[in-house]
């Protein structure tokens, strides 16, 4: 302060004041007897400068600004001593602010001083800069609105009003239908005075009616509470566990009214380095980041301290890119990235970490990566390797294995049939070895054939998406062919799952099943009459709990309980098919409550499982077991493999019938009663896939699968192809989302999108054959599909 001062022209006369009202109404006498007592003689009062030998008098319901002068002096060298004690003197009085009028400053303006971290225009003030002021988990940091969260339950008008075709009359409020008789006849009359009071036709369907109209009905006026109000009024004051259960089905997670989504308090978004919040900088993509922070100028002392932080930054933002997640945004939720991508993050940390002798273990890393993208993946391990690092993966990319130093593969078969080492070395060693069914694939001895032909597709019978805009998409418009088995492409990022998982999939199974789950922007589905279910099948468990096996999920346990209930020596003991079920008290062994293990809860370690020891894991009490079917008891038949199932009941249609399924899909290997926790993603889908294969169908289910061929061999991929072409044939439209070259190849039709991931993805590269994608020069996809057709 005292340095600016000086900057003033020397032989300048300045007036040096401290602020003591400012735009308050009254006489404040008692303000100019406290400076008179404190010794100052002079003050400003409205711009014009008083003697205080007597106190004016105010008036009273004006607005005054009243600033004590504290000193009078010429702006001269030897003055620097008596400025510094008088600017001291100003910020005391002034509570930190003071003002410096100039004589020869025909403007009038003074200059201001402060030395609070406050505006001193407004007076809004903030602590003192620190990290934590930027971190949405610190309070310090968070928006107090949503506690830095971006977003709050609350309630949605998409699902309070889930049909705009229908008319209010009809009852597009769904909120507000279907409630006791006295609360709904208290609705049905506020829909009437509403109507009455705004002049609503209440037949016109509500897509129809103005905003302004539809707004005062959800939100509320002064005379009318509205139904969003109402429903909020209700939700915190009831608790009754039914009411909150339905009233909670029509509320979601919406941006935070008070940081619009950006979790941090106003003062932390106030801040902006080459006019970017913090907020703004994370929502770039870690290749725009980058950019940004390569380019970002500065001068003076903010380069020298910068220097040492943007390199740290600029290295970070390099090993994401070099694995591949140049697409995704810095600010991006953990739980929205897929586990590949999560995985992927944790190793960008660890390159950048820069040590040595280390043994990384990788399980599946190129999850999610279309193959372009697992080039960089590959190169980033390899210099990790190249540190002086083992690196150890679990995998099953074709690319990624040939590019291997050495190999460990293990079989010959799955489940039991495996858990040996069948060959290991160099890549020549494996392929050499004709034992290595992964040594057959990667020397073509046996390979997955292109089909022999394609089947006929046809643009006029499909499902098209309109104005498909969620996140990086551009307002597109897809076409999807029914009846044929469709693969969705494109480099990681480039807006595959926004389509197909957050567009196509919600939108009609709201439509079919009255969904409350709200769909990614678009205009509209044409074409949804062709189909009259919808089904997604994924690798999540079939089931939570060691109660859950393939014979539960499937329902064929229902019929072998039924079927061992039908025995003569059930008949004559009295018992039902519920006597067989482990999850009713009668036939369980109850030490275990059928479940054949006990769970041991261990303090400050995972909970462990342990065989029951009173029915040695058999799940029965022993006079159930007593009652067998061909010699073999309940429990017998659920410790049989599949294939052994299948032979066991050949006999009982409906039983073999799905038994065949699963030992079909290349499931003959494991158990029917074993405990969903102990199966593969990819087993569990094929569980999923063998139910789905084994129901009566319509011929009009559209499938669709997220990535199926992850945690899978060549020959499981061989397997899960078999049964994707025998949905279609079956008349259903199988939905593929992949960046499998196999699954690519054997498709009828192929839509890629791209041509690149995040903000310059989110368009049709092309849509064809594998043959047309192949062709074209744009298509990344299309440059590794030439080398398998």
């Amino acid at each position: 302060m005292i340095q600016r001062i000086m900057e003033i022209p020397q032989g300048t006369k300045i007036t040096l004041l401290a602020p003591l009202i400012k735009g308050k109404k009254g006489e404040h006498r008692e303000v100019f007897q406290s400076i008179q007592q404190k010794g100052f003689v002079r003050a400003r009062v409205d711009g014009e400068l008083i003697d205080l030998t007597t106190i004016p008098k105010l008036a009273r319901y004006k607005i005054h600004k009243i600033d004590v002068v504290v000193d009078r002096l010429i702006i001269k060298n030897d003055s620097k001593t008596r400025l510094y004690n008088s600017v001291e003197i100003c910020l005391k009085i002034g509570e930190g602010v003071m003002f410096v009028s100039q004589e020869r400053e025909k403007s009038g303006a003074d200059l201001l001083f402060s030395e609070r971290y406050a505006c001193p225009a407004c007076g809004s003030g903030y602590d003192e800069l620190t990290p934590r002021m930027f971190s949405f988990n610190s309070p310090y940091g968070a928006c107090p609105g949503c506690n830095g969260l971006g977003n709050s339950l609350d309630f949605d008008p998409e699902l309070v009003v889930p049909d705009k075709q229908k008319s209010i009359k009809e009852g597009a409020i769904d909120a507000w239908k279907h409630w006791g008789a006295l609360t709904q006849n208290h609705y049905d009359n506020q829909i009437k005075v509403f109507s009455k009071t705004f002049s609503v036709p209440l037949h016109k369907p509500f897509g129809a009616l103005a905003k302004e109209t539809t707004d005062a009905l959800l939100f509320g006026t002064k005379d009318f509470e509205g139904v969003i109000p109402n429903l909020r009024r209700i939700y915190e004051k009831t608790a009754t566990e039914r009411i909150l259960k339905r009233l909670s089905s029509y509320m979601s997670y919406r941006s935070c009214n008070t940081c619009n989504g950006a979790r941090l308090r106003v003062e932390s978004l106030s801040v902006k380095i080459d006019h970017k919040s913090i907020h703004e900088i994370m929502d770039l993509t870690i290749e725009e980041a980058l950019e940004f922070f390569i380019t970002l100028k500065l001068e003076g002392n903010q380069e020298i301290i910068a220097r040492p932080i943007l390199k740290e930054i600029q290295n970070r933002l390099r090993f994401m890119m070099d694995v591949g997640l140049h697409y995704i945004t810095l600010g991006r939720s953990s739980d929205s990235l897929s586990g590949g991508e999560a995985q992927r993050t944790r190793l960008a940390t660890q390159i950048g970490s820069g040590l040595v002798g280390v043994c990384y273990v990788l399980d599946e890393p190129t999850i999610g990566l279309h193959p372009r993208d697992s080039e960089r993946l590959l190169r980033a391990l390899k210099n990790l390797r190249d540190l002086g690092n083992t690196v150890i993966l679990v995998e099953h990319d074709e690319h990624t294995i040939r590019h291997a130093d050495y190999i460990i593969d293990l079989g010959p078969g799955a489940g039991e049939r495996g858990g040996s080492i069948v060959t290991c070395g160099t890549l020549c060693e494996i392929t050499d070895n004709p034992d290595s069914l992964t040594g057959q694939y990667l020397n073509q001895t046996v390979k997955i054939e292109l089909p022999a032909k394609r089947r006929r597709i046809n643009l006029r019978h499909a499902l098209e998406i309109k104005g498909a805009r969620a996140n990086n998409l551009k307002d597109i418009a897809v076409k999807i062919p029914l009846k044929i088995f469709c693969c969705v492409t494109g480099v990681s990022g480039s807006g595959k799952s926004t389509l197909v998982n957050d567009i196509l999939y919600r939108a009609i199974y709201k439509l079919l099943y009255d969904s409350h789950e709200v769909p990614g922007e678009h205009d509209t589905i044409v074409g949804v009459e062709h189909i009259d279910k919808i089904i997604e099948i994924d690798q999540s468990p079939i089931g939570r709990t060691p109660r859950s096996n393939p014979a539960t999920y499937t329902k064929v346990f229902d019929m072998i309980r039924s079927l061992f209930a039908q025995t003569p020596e059930a008949k004559v003991r009295g018992y039902n098919a519920g006597r067989y079920s482990f999850n009713i008290s009668g036939g369980r062994c109850e030490a275990c409550t059928g479940q054949g293990i006990k769970k041991v809860e261990m303090h400050f370690l995972p909970d462990m499982y342990v065989l029951c020891e009173e029915c040695k894991g058999k799940r029965y009490n022993k006079v159930t077991l007593e009652v067998t079917y061909k010699d073999k008891s309940i429990s017998d038949v659920l410790d049989m493999r599949i294939e052994d199932a299948h032979q066991f009941f050949k006999n009982i249609s409906k039983i073999e019938r799905i038994l065949r399924t699963l030992n079909d899909v290349g499931l003959g290997y494991i158990k029917l009663g074993q405990s969903s926790t102990t199966l593969s993603g990819g087993e569990s889908q094929r569980i999923k896939l063998a139910t789905e294969l084994s129901r009566q169908e319509t011929g009009r289910t559209l499938y669709i699968l997220d990535e199926p061929t992850t945690g899978l061999h060549f020959a499981d991929i061989q397997q899960l192809l078999k049964i994707l072409h025998r949905l279609v044939d079956m008349g259903n439209t199988v939905l593929v989302i992949e960046h499998n070259l196999e699954v690519m190849k054997t498709a009828d039709y192929i839509i890629d999108l791209g041509p690149e991931g995040g903000s310059r993805g989110g368009k049709v590269v092309e849509a064809g054959t594998p043959e047309k994608i192949a062709k074209n020069k744009l298509s990344y996809t299309g440059r590794f599909l030439r080398k398998v057709l």
